[in-house]
């Protein structure tokens, strides 16, 4: 008996990783892998949590749940407290666990939001790799109040096998953006080495032609030709800027600072706390940022910006705002421009919000908030 069982077990856990050896896509790998495991050991419901660093917690899969946890688009599995989340974030839910009471079956008991299928109980297992922490998984079935130390064991290691596979993905994802990052790094090379000579060389002769000739027709053709390639050029620098932004490795504040100095912008920083921010949230601010100071230099036809960073342990806010032309914009439009728009979209990418305002002959204020 104990033979069969432990190849049921040795079955279900190679399943699993097969499973989860399939998928690149967190979701749909977590999704597919709690699936499978409810089908081979015959439990009935489950979800999985992924809890960040600072205790904020995320639905990111689950299969069966009874319709009492999906009211108003699954609001009580995203919403508050539950003993689980609160022992996992204290420190104290280290193993495979039997709940007792689960708070947010109990709500939906309490409150009718709808049929729980007989479930009272769940297990609940902390997924982990070496020293690393990355969320909850939890199981239950109809009028199951209790898991064996066996069932405990078994859901011990499949937790231990999505842990790694989350680990696997995050570090291929990492790896992704240091090749993204390598390949911007090569382009701004290139770019820099081919097309901005050229342009610089189309500048020069221009001007030395100009100085061969008296005809004013063509003096004024060159001056425009000179005039285009030195805009070309600017347009050129400050791509190459965005694609590999140097001065960026001495800080956000240095590198928007000189970004500034290419557009022809006096940048003007205040920054109150310690900016302490992760490379992803140094990225968006820095892609925000440039996208503001070019619509400065472009539309609000000033040559002062003032930007402004204030820090905490919890938020950083970025304010850019200019004294000039200004656009008429409320709050409840459509954003006007696809640059504006690629500013909401990168700040909420990072849970973040991206807040402007402006009218005319009054200035732009552009206000981005994001968590830390």
């Amino acid at each position: 008996m104990k033979d069969h069982k432990k190849r049921s077990d040795n079955r279900t856990l190679k399943e699993i990783a097969e499973t989860l050896n399939s998928e690149n896509d967190l979701q749909i790998m977590l999704h597919e892998v709690l699936k499978k495991l409810l089908n081979l050991t015959g439990l009935y419901t489950g979800w999985i949590f992924l809890i960040d660093s600072q205790g904020k917690y995320e639905l990111v899969a689950d299969y069966k749940l009874p319709e009492g946890l999906c009211i108003q688009d699954k609001r009580p599995m995203c919403k508050g407290g539950c003993w689980c989340i609160d022992r996992y974030n204290d420190g104290r839910l280290k193993r495979a666990t039997n709940i007792i009471e689960c708070k947010r079956i109990e709500d939906a008991i309490e409150f009718g939001w709808g049929e729980t299928n007989g479930i009272t109980h769940h297990a609940t297992v902390p997924l982990r790799a070496g020293d690393e922490k990355f969320g909850l998984l939890n199981v239950a079935s109809p009028n199951k109040v209790h898991f064996s130390d066996d069932e405990l064991v078994l859901l011990e290691g499949v937790a231990y096998q999505i842990g790694t596979a989350i680990k696997r993905v995050t570090l291929a994802k990492k790896e992704n953006e240091l090749m993204l990052l390598a390949e911007r790094n090569r382009l701004a090379r290139d770019l820099h080495d081919s097309v901005n000579q050229l342009l610089f060389s189309l500048v020069l002769t221009a001007r030395g032609t100009k100085e061969m000739t008296e005809n004013p027709d063509i003096k004024e053709m060159l001056t425009y030709m000179q005039q285009l390639s030195q805009d070309a050029l600017k347009e050129m620098k400050a791509l190459i800027w965005q694609l590999r932004p140097q001065g960026l490795e001495h800080g956000i504040s240095t590198a928007l600072i000189d970004y500034g100095k290419i557009l022809g912008l006096t940048v003007h920083m205040d920054v109150r706390g310690v900016l302490n921010l992760s490379s992803r949230i140094e990225e968006v601010l820095w892609r925000i940022g440039q996208e503001t100071l070019n619509n400065c230099s472009k539309h609000a036809n000033v040559k002062e910006v003032f930007v402004t960073f204030e820090a905490t342990n919890q938020s950083v806010v970025m304010t850019v705002e200019d004294r000039g032309d200004g656009f008429v914009y409320e709050s409840n439009q459509t954003l006007p421009s696809l640059g504006l728009l690629s500013m909401k979209e990168r700040a909420e990418l990072v849970n973040g919000t991206c807040h402007i305002q402006s009218s005319l002959g009054k200035g732009t204020q552009v206000t981005i908030w994001m968590p830390l």
